[in-house]
């Protein structure tokens, strides 16, 4: 494991389209389909990476909490499943049902949606508005394993509710910290 900080792509930057399958349910699922007319959260985690892991149970109950005002949650695995098969599409499945996903989960096998969006790190996370424009780029909190600081999720909270309250997101973005996602060679 190697601790990667996101890139932090530049506010303003428009969301890459992708065509991905679906872990949970089998079928490709793309981002005209899948995005919201307020806001559109994109996440790249994994199964096994021990930041996700961490945030994962807050990260559900925020999804859950901000899905009932109409926002969109997408996540994508973009790891190589040859050296980390704990996330294989198999994997992701089983854990999607397991932990009652209420968003699809993505395998992006050949890498090229991480690279259109410069994932860097496992959880990297992205809020793009509803012109599909990125509005935030960074940490879901300062919680990492270890560290000893709640699991809240105050700082992705703090910019959905700046877009719910028709306000501007803080330009002041703090950049996630978590695994490096696993390039294949």
């Amino acid at each position: 494991m190697a601790e990667t900080p996101s890139t932090m792509i530049p506010l303003g930057s428009p969301a890459s389209h992708f065509e991905l399958l679906d872990a949970r349910s089998g079928k490709k699922l793309n981002l005209q389909s899948l995005k919201s007319d307020k806001a559109t959260i994109i996440m790249f985690i994994c199964n096994h990476c021990p930041y996700v892991i961490h945030i994962l149970p807050e990260l559900l109950k925020l999804i859950r909490d901000y899905q009932a005002h109409g926002l969109s949650f997408i996540a994508i695995n973009s790891n190589d499943i040859k050296n980390y098969p704990a996330d294989s599409p198999e994997k992701m499945h089983e854990i999607a049902i397991e932990k009652n996903f209420t968003f699809p989960y993505l395998f992006d096998e050949i890498q090229e949606v991480a690279r259109a969006y410069q994932a860097a790190c496992t959880p990297d996370i992205y809020i793009f508005d509803n012109h599909l424009k990125c509005v935030y780029r960074g940490r879901f909190d300062d919680s990492t394993p270890g560290n000893g600081r709640p699991v809240t999720g105050k700082d992705l909270r703090a910019a959905l509710d700046a877009i719910l309250n028709g306000k501007a997101v803080e330009w002041d973005q703090k950049p996630s910290v978590g695994c490096n996602i696993k390039w294949k060679k």
